[in-house]
């Protein structure tokens, strides 16, 4: 595996919004806005407290159908020299418990302030990275 360019490594830590891709079981995509953070080769997501219409997620469903997922990060501007987008191929992993999920809340909270006083209580997405594709202006 060819690891994440560092220069571009920076802006992923940086970003505070992506993309999670997954497939859903009849073969559709399925994609929504997560919070995340890295962890070496690993973006770590986790269901939080934020509003949803259920606890059954679309996502955790697909992640148990279909083990496959990708993560886009990107960054826009009108001056599309600044552009760029990093993806992240791999299979994830729903944690409910143990100690991964626990790391995965540690770096989720320090990374974003709102989880701070009302960390994630759901399960915690982790998406090992085997391939990196990446573009910038």
């Amino acid at each position: 595996m060819e690891g994440l360019d560092p220069g571009l490594r920076t802006r992923v830590v940086r970003a505070s919004v992506a993309r999670l891709a997954t497939v859903r079981p009849d073969g559709h995509p399925h994609i929504v806005p997560i919070t995340f953070a890295l962890d070496g080769d690993t973006i770590v997501t986790a269901v939080d407290h934020k509003p949803k219409t259920t606890t059954a997620l679309q996502r955790l469903a697909n992640i148990e159908a279909n083990p496959v997922a990708s993560v886009l990060i990107d960054h826009y501007e009108n001056d599309w020299s600044r552009l760029w987008w990093v993806r992240g191929d791999g299979t994830p992993r729903v944690l409910a418990a143990g100690a991964g999920r626990e790391k995965a809340i540690e770096r989720l909270v320090d990374k974003y302030a709102p989880y701070r006083d009302n960390p994630p209580d759901g399960p915690v997405i982790s998406l090992f990275v085997d391939r990196w594709l990446s573009w910038s202006g």
